[in-house]
């Protein structure tokens, strides 16, 4: 009988912990981000969605390179709600960065986000550290088409190396 109740108990904790171990579904389709707002949310206050438009969906001039006349020698060029209203609440964002030889898009991370990136043009050396186990470096040469993922919280970079010409990549 202990047995069958310590069974019976296993069996609802577990049933209890996977019904709770995802995403909640979102309450609305989208939440086109309202810029000007005194009230402070995680992310932009929503409009009404019968304002929305197509616009909100919609950026252009990622075809535009970035002036990457600076000490580092690159340019990332966002697009997350602050640029494509849309994108408000979505949780995902994507920018261009552009790269002279030897540019540099320090370490830094994103703690609430992966990074994909993708090379359009040229090479880019670029890496991430582990935070467990051990510090462990990983590093590639990624060449035109090649894509690598940056885990979410953990210090990435992306380096030129200086190997041709141009130099661009969207991530």
């Amino acid at each position: 009988m202990a047995a069958n109740l310590f069974l019976l108990a296993v069996l609802t904790i577990t049933t209890f912990s996977l019904a709770i171990a995802s995403d909640p579904s979102p309450l609305q389709d989208f939440c086109v981000g309202v810029k000007m707002s005194p009230v402070f949310v995680n992310g932009l206050v929503c409009e009404d969605p019968k304002l929305a438009k197509p616009e909100d969906f919609f950026f252009a001039g990622l075809n535009k390179p970035g002036n990457t006349s600076n000490p580092l020698g690159s340019m990332v060029t966002p697009v997350a709600a602050g640029q494509l209203p849309g994108l408000n609440t979505l949780g995902i964002s994507l920018a261009r960065i552009d790269f002279e030889p030897y540019g540099l898009n320090p370490p830094h991370t994103h703690p609430r986000a992966t990074e994909i990136l993708t090379v359009l043009e040229g090479s880019l050396y670029v890496g991430f550290v582990t935070s467990n186990p051990g510090n462990r470096l990983f590093a590639k040469v990624l060449r035109k088409g090649d894509v690598f993922v940056f885990p979410q919280g953990l210090v990435h970079f992306q380096l030129n190396s200086g190997e041709g010409d141009g130099w661009r990549s969207r991530r």
